[in-house]
């Protein structure tokens, strides 16, 4: 699980400079005017930056939005890692089935720990779902090229696993499909977040069984 984690670039201290004046514009003109309303030359103009230098950086308006939320998924990440029990493995430590992993069980069972990392993860969905949305569909496939969404499947694929599953590969997919930003940002008007978290928890305990 730590290899599917991508570590923080080493950068120049100017490099590190401008990217903190990005990120914190980003997210300032994000707040204010909503995250489709805002351009990239918007950002690179608020953040006293080039053009060039912005889309080098970050690529495009997806890269820049995975930026943004990647303190807030390292935290969760971590948490799965090595948090308390249920989201995390307790006192157990380290993720079951991963070399170098503990050899014994975690501190809850498979399911348990699904049902706290759906929840987990709804949590963070909602509070960013703009930003979200906007990093997972700005290109085609964009979602999948995310290193998180790998961790997230891949700890999905491991907990049902030890759950029995058939197929958890595909399983932790069809979760995860759930779980999308612009699936939820679209059912979220007719059926609001408790009909959606229920929703997502019952999914995650029938594949589960």
């Amino acid at each position: 699980m730590e290899l599917l984690r991508t570590p923080p670039p080493a950068e120049r201290a100017d490099a590190a400079r401008n990217r903190a004046a990005v990120l914190e514009a980003a997210a300032r003109l994000f707040a204010e005017h909503g995250v489709e309303a805002v351009s990239m030359d918007q950002v690179a103009a608020a953040a006293g930056v080039g053009k060039g230098t912005l889309f080098r950086r970050f690529g495009d308006k997806a890269g820049l939005g995975v930026a943004l939320l990647d303190a807030r998924e390292r935290a969760l990440q971590e948490a799965v890692l090595r948090g308390p029990a249920p989201l995390g493995p307790g006192e157990a430590g380290g993720e079951p089935g991963e070399a170098g992993g503990p050899g014994t069980a975690p501190g809850a069972a498979p399911g348990e720990r699904l049902a706290a990392f759906v929840d987990a993860y709804l949590d963070y969905l909602l509070e960013h779902l703009d930003l979200v949305r906007m990093s997972e569909t700005a290109s085609r496939g964009a979602r999948y090229r995310i290193g998180a969404y790998r961790f997230w499947h891949r700890h999905a694929a491991i907990l049902l696993t030890r759950a029995g599953a058939a197929d958890p590969e595909h399983d932790a997919h069809a979760l995860l499909a759930a779980l999308a930003a612009e699936h939820v940002a679209a059912l979220l008007p007719e059926l609001g977040e408790e009909r959606i978290r229920a929703g997502a928890l019952g999914l995650a305990a029938r594949i589960a069984q």
